[in-house]
């Protein structure tokens, strides 16, 4: 993951306050959460429940409506209580903290008997830990909207910065699994280098696989070829232009382009600030 400034935290924080991200299994996974790892701390007593979807300023939590946590939470003035999350980073050590909050609404859980969501308001600003993680999350998806189709060229230099292990990949076409050569990468896409004929490799079902470090992972991508085009002096490469099954993008995938996109976005404005100054005392001087 990039190293996240005060600034961008802070920037997160009034951006996505009131944002809601739900905890699904692919959500889950990227994070690093462990669901087991998840408590409610009050009135001297602590009950695991499951935690179905947080903001930086609230959090909806699942409980049983026979258990401890759900009498204190039903009392006419409920008790102050404590959420922890519980994450595992990249490096194999954990972060885990408390926050305050209240209980604002209880409500049956899918018109359940048994199961109640629970919403708890925070009491006070939420650790930078948490900002951060669910702030790269709503970044990455919001931005996989808004900048599908930026392209990023395949160097070593870009390599290197998205995390690619080599621009080496495989390609597995109608289940028959092949070698290619990554040209560019986007949100929703990828052109690559293959051999083959074009003819045969139009409209084809593809999936991709790109392997990513820090932290390692091989990302499997689902597509369709949308175009082919000739490289010139090859008759045997074709070059093919994949879209993406926007429904099956890992989170992961959209957090490694978020992740380089948002820092040479940041470098380019850093660029064009000291070329304005340098203007501005040349034209000073």
């Amino acid at each position: 993951m990039a190293i996240t400034t005060t600034q961008q935290i802070t920037k997160y924080y009034e951006t996505y306050l009131n944002t809601e991200l739900t905890f699904t299994k692919d959500i889950i996974r990227t994070l690093g959460m462990d669901p087991r790892q998840i408590f409610i701390k009050c009135a001297e007593g602590q009950w695991p429940c499951i935690i179905n979807s947080t903001s930086f300023s609230l959090a909806r939590i699942i409980v049983g409506t026979k258990s401890g946590s759900f009498q204190q939470m039903t009392k006419k003035d409920p008790p102050t209580m404590s959420l922890r999350y519980w994450f595992l980073q990249p490096d194999g050590q954990t972060v885990s903290f408390f926050i305050s909050c209240k209980v604002t609404q209880v409500m049956p859980y899918m018109n359940s008997k048994d199961l109640a969501i629970v919403t708890l308001t925070f009491t006070q600003r939420p650790p930078d830990d948490l900002i951060e993680k669910i702030g790269h999350v709503i970044d990455a998806n919001i931005n996989s909207l808004r900048r599908k189709e930026e392209r990023i060229l395949i160097t070593k230099d870009s390599s290197r910065k998205l995390g690619l292990h080599t621009e080496e990949c495989s390609i597995v076409v109608q289940n028959v699994p092949r070698r290619c050569i990554l040209h560019n990468i986007s949100f929703g896409g990828a052109k690559v280098f293959i051999l083959g004929l074009a003819q045969f490799l139009k409209d084809k079902e593809v999936q991709l696989s790109l392997e990513f470090e820090e932290p390692h992972e091989i990302i499997q991508l689902k597509g369709v070829i949308a175009e082919t085009s000739a490289v010139e002096g090859r008759k045997d490469i074709v070059a093919v232009s994949i879209k993406f099954n926007d429904a099956t993008v890992a989170l992961s995938y959209k957090v490694h382009i978020n992740n380089y996109l948002t820092t040479m976005r940041k470098t380019d404005l850093e660029n064009n600030s000291v070329q304005q100054n340098d203007t501005a005392q040349a034209a000073g001087a």
